[in-house]
């Protein structure tokens, strides 16, 4: 009974600490980020400063869930810190608990957390994050000025009845089907360009895209403007996600669906395997961060060197995170299997976890 309450105890104190981190962090994001969209749109006249909130307020969650393990590292090493400075950790020493003890109830609520973020949590903000780009493209659409050609965003290459065209998108909505500020560039089948049409929105339908707002400049015709102009493609809606969706735009249930559709279609889909691997090895992040804070923060205070542990612990973290950034880059140029970079990051620090576990507690 004794020893259950503790865990108990010890499991509400860690999930209180990293809760309170993750909420810390969300509002820091979302300031940031009001205040990143509010310099965007300046220039929109009678901007509502309600619209902004909530066009960020869906934008923050999936801004939020990159740095989730962190927030778990952080959380992890204040939480045994707090029990270490006050002397719980002393007492629950001289009872007979071992460090692995009291860290296991910690790595229960990570893996659970863990879970919750993969099948609950990441699904509900793919779609908020769907939702803020209808929400900024509203913004947007304020704009006395006529749209602009773009020189970054999104491209693909698309063949038509007269040639060729390529088509340019400064955003994404509805995974790739909408398209916002768009420019497209046609050529003949010689490869000579003729035409560039300029256009508000374009919508994916049967066949063609529908331009909104469409103006068209060809090299022996003067400027025309219409209010919706068809544009024949051969596109199918798994090319067209694949060229302008983003995986983490596509929520995890999701996810095995497309990868089966683009590979019967014979599409490349290592992005959206990476992510699908790395949803799946989540807990298991969450709980290899537990044990990472914990190897950095189980020392007692009164022994010292409380500023280096704790700088060994935000540096295995950075570590970790530029391991997790290599081997993603190494997958999705297909020079690493989707599997092995998604879980990779997370044996590295588990096992590093361990060994400095079983180094600092049992020689």
């Amino acid at each position: 009974m004794l020893a259950g309450t503790l865990s108990r105890y010890f499991a509400l104190r860690f999930l209180g600490a990293v809760l309170a981190v993750f909420a810390g962090v969300l509002a820091l994001i979302m300031l940031i980020d009001y205040i990143e969209l509010m310099r965007r749109h300046a220039e929109v006249p009678n901007l509502s400063a309600l619209q902004v909130a909530k066009t960020s307020f869906y934008r923050v969650p999936q801004v939020a869930e990159r740095i989730m393990p962190f927030c778990v590292l952080i959380g992890a090493m204040s939480c045994y810190l707090s029990l270490s400075r006050r002397l719980e950790l002393v007492i629950a020493r001289s009872a007979g608990v071992s460090a692995w003890q009291f860290i296991l109830p910690a790595i229960v609520v990570a893996f659970v957390f863990g879970i919750l973020a993969t099948t609950v949590y990441s699904p509900i903000a793919a779609i908020m994050f769907e939702r803020s780009k209808q929400l900024e493209a509203e913004i947007s659409g304020e704009r006395s000025a006529g749209p602009q050609s773009n020189t970054g965003g999104f491209w693909v290459r698309q063949p038509t009845g007269a040639g060729q065209s390529i088509i340019n998108a400064a955003s994404t909505r509805a995974q790739g089907l909408v398209l916002d500020t768009v420019s497209v560039f046609s050529f003949d089948q010689a490869g000579k360009f003729f035409e560039r049409i300029e256009a508000k929105s374009a919508v994916l339908e049967k066949g063609h895209w529908r331009l909104d707002d469409a103006r068209i400049v060809s090299l022996n015709s003067p400027p025309t403007e219409r209010d919706t102009y068809l544009l024949p493609t051969s596109l199918s809606p798994e090319k067209v996600r694949e060229s302008f969706a983003t995986p983490e735009t596509v929520p995890f249930w999701e996810l095995p669906q497309y990868i089966e559709t683009a590979e019967n279609a014979r599409l490349a889909a290592s992005g959206f395997r990476l992510q699908y691997q790395k949803l799946l090895a989540r807990p298991f992040l969450l709980t290899a961060m537990v044990l990472l804070a914990a190897a950095f923060s189980l020392r007692f205070f009164r022994f010292g060197g409380v500023q280096k542990m704790v700088l060994g612990g935000i540096t295995a973290g950075f570590l970790l995170y530029v391991i997790s950034k290599v081997t993603d880059d190494l997958s999705k140029a297909e020079l690493m299997y989707p599997a092995a970079a998604a879980w990779l990051p997370v044996l590295f620090g588990g096992a590093t976890g361990v060994v400095a576990l079983l180094y600092s507690e049992d020689g």
